[in-house]
């Protein structure tokens, strides 16, 4: 990204989260997953110290992906009800 990275960029959303949570605005936390080439154990642990939920290197395998998906998405209602 040309102003800045995936890591500062998380950094100021979940610095935007604590000062929303502190003015008594309770939403869940963004989910953010990093999606990189950047593989290497330091490499994902600069992730997590950030303040990412996740990490998927690339190039992407779409069974982990849709892993990470079902984890953090709520399901939707087809409106049937399985009896």
């Amino acid at each position: 990204m040309p102003e800045m990275d995936g890591l500062e960029a998380t950094r100021h959303i979940r610095a935007f989260e604590t000062e929303a949570k502190k003015s008594g605005n309770h939403r869940k936390p963004i989910p953010i997953i990093a999606m990189t080439a950047n593989v290497f154990t330091e490499d994902i642990e600069k992730c997590r110290m950030a303040g990412m939920n996740g990490h998927l290197g690339k190039p992407l395998d779409i069974k982990e992906v849709l892993v990470i998906l079902h984890q953090y998405l709520p399901l939707q209602s087809t409106g049937e009800q399985h009896t």
